[in-house]
């Protein structure tokens, strides 16, 4: 009989047995549409497997940065927190770093990420809904107050007005006796990335992309320990863009900030070792590992190759992974949990350096002090019970996986061509060292809306094939009959607004206000100038000028950003 014969079958063997039943009549593709085939043997290797895989912490860092990986140190386990005052949210801080929480990651809301005061017109009915409310250096002292900061690492998720809170933070880690050299973590900063799918901006793109660079040069000078701009695929993804697309915007988003921080004059071994990259960990467990991989792959290429870094450190793209909130459901919360584990289990299999895990009513609300802690918990049991921390990049070397990596890193590329494209066509010419048309690319792109288009398309398919059921979620197009019972969920009282907004009055009421005024001025003076602004901000801050103020000044002089239309 066959099944004693020991000799190897082919593969062409193998599929003429395997045609001989039939396959489910479904879609057999990735969530972001891509085929695939029924089995994946050596054949779908790269040629060059050494080249193109390599070991951990070996160029071009395929399967991870490090070589030790999680043997040498987990990955550093954040929740996004930031909720209704300053106070609130530093008591969930502390709740967090109580149940082992190992770094903090903040969340403002909307009237902080769009440069708005509490007491703004448009702040109504928004302070302290979707994130924490912070108008002064003040409110970011009271944040932090009690947690030394020159002993944990901080995230904050803010881009268009980045300079402006990091500026408070400063001042804040100030009065705590820190002095910038000794603070560790990122700030987002990516304002790109708001051009192109979450539209939270403040000013035009040119004084937008110099304040990033100002940021990147000083804190090169003062905040070693710092990451200034931390490269966002996450929202991109959240807007519609498939895995490929999330990938290629992103990093040519990267690339951008990295010919503008060039130009200034930095050197690229100076800056490159404290960019840090921002992706979102979908529910297609395998794509988004390969997705992972192929992102490190590229950029370690583009830093060395094109930009011609020789320190190692420049090469490594580290990120920070969050699950993905479009994919939890307000049907059947209690799915996501499921859906939030495997998420998280793709991220630590590609080998992320930190990771945020989204809590299960998130669909609903911002997250209950349980469904926070679940989530918390959920990174514990992968790190500690699963083993998967056990072995540097533990699927290296799947048939499945590799193919992937490269079908996605293609695809990539090819949307890089179409960028480049966009450049040659916007009459640019390329930058004699790294030959490229990044910048002008990016640009037309953001002003043509070929970005937003490409996510809408993508988005528009994957919704169709929701409504023909080619796509399905639990819970919402498939086994549907059950609901959940009525869930607590953390709602945010009308009296945050008022009790910030009477803060903010007193605190205004109570400073030097000929001092705020002279130092906006001076800062306002430095922008027109070649002078990096970070200093003179600073100093607005350190006399509790707000964030409304700073940045209705530097829109009184800069203008505000408005969205091309398009018909």
């Amino acid at each position: 009989m066959r099944w004693l014969d020991r000799t190897p079958v082919s593969d062409e063997e193998w599929r003429a047995t395997y045609g001989l039943s039939p396959e489910r009549d479904v879609p057999f593709t990735t969530l972001s549409g891509e085929t695939i085939k029924p089995l994946y043997t050596q054949r779908d290797l790269p040629v060059d497997q050494q080249a193109s895989i390599g070991l951990p912490g070996q160029f071009p860092f395929t399967r991870g940065v490090y070589p030790s990986m999680y043997r040498g140190r987990l990955w550093t386990m954040r929740q996004f927190a930031g909720f209704g005052t300053a106070e609130e949210t530093n008591e969930r801080f502390r709740y967090l770093l109580d149940h082992g929480q190992t770094g903090l990651s903040t969340a403002f809301d909307m009237p902080s990420l769009m440069g708005h005061d509490s007491d703004h017109l448009r702040s109504l009915g928004e302070v302290g809904r979707e994130g924490v409310a912070v108008d002064t250096a003040l409110d970011m002292e009271t944040l932090f107050g009690g947690i030394p900061l020159d002993q944990v690492t901080v995230s904050m998720t803010i881009n268009a007005p980045a300079a402006i809170m990091l500026a408070f933070y400063v001042v804040a880690a100030e009065r705590q006796g820190n002095p910038p050299e000794r603070l560790g973590g990122t700030i987002q900063t990516d304002i790109l990335k708001e051009y192109i799918a979450q539209k939270e901006w403040c000013f035009p793109v040119d004084p937008a992309m110099r304040l990033v660079t100002d940021m990147i040069e000083w804190c090169t000078e003062r905040m070693p320990r710092w990451h200034p701009v931390s490269i966002s695929g996450y929202h991109i993804r959240e807007a519609g863009a498939t895995a490929a697309q999330e990938l290629a915007f992103t990093l040519k988003d990267g690339l951008t900030y990295v010919e503008h921080a060039v130009a200034r004059g930095l050197d690229v071994d100076d800056f490159a070792p404290r960019l840090s990259f921002f992706f979102n960990a979908q529910i297609d467990f395998f794509e988004e590992i390969a997705k992972y991989r192929a992102a490190r792959r590229i950029w370690a290429r583009e830093l060395r190759d094109t930009f011609g870094a020789k320190d190692p450190r420049s090469w490594l793209m580290r990120f920070h992974t969050q699950t993905a909130g479009v994919s939890l459901t307000a049907q059947q919360p209690f799915n996501n949990i499921v859906r939030t584990a495997i998420e998280a289990l793709a991220g630590v299999l590609a080998g992320t350096q930190s990771l945020h895990t989204n809590s299960f009513d998130e669909a609903l609300a911002l997250p209950t002090e349980d469904a926070v802690r679940i989530a918390l918990r959920t990174q514990q049991v992968i790190a500690e019970e699963t083993g998967v921390a056990n072995v540097a990049d533990p699927l290296g070397g799947s048939w499945y996986v590799e193919a992937l990596t490269d079908k996605i890193e293609a695809e990539a590329e090819r949307i890089f061509a179409r960028i480049r494209d966009m450049g040659r066509r916007a009459g640019a010419e390329p930058d004699e060292d790294t030959k490229q048309f990044m910048t002008p690319g990016i640009l037309r792109g953001i002003e043509d809306g070929w970005f937003m288009s490409e996510i809408a398309d993508s988005a528009f398919t994957y919704q169709k094939a929701l409504e023909t059921g080619d796509k399905k979620i639990v819970g919402v197009n498939v086994q549907t009959g059950t609901v959940a019972k009525d869930l607590e969920i953390l709602r945010i009282s009308h009296e945050v607004e008022i009790e910030q907004k009477r803060v903010l009055t007193a605190r205004k009421a109570g400073r030097d206000q000929a001092a705020v005024d002279a130092a906006i001025a001076r800062m306002v003076e430095a922008g027109k100038t070649d002078q990096n602004m970070i200093p003179a901000m600073l100093d607005a801050c350190r006399v509790e000028a707000t964030l409304g103020e700073i940045c209705d000044a530097l829109r009184a002089e800069w203008g505000v950003y408005r969205e091309p239309a398009r018909f």
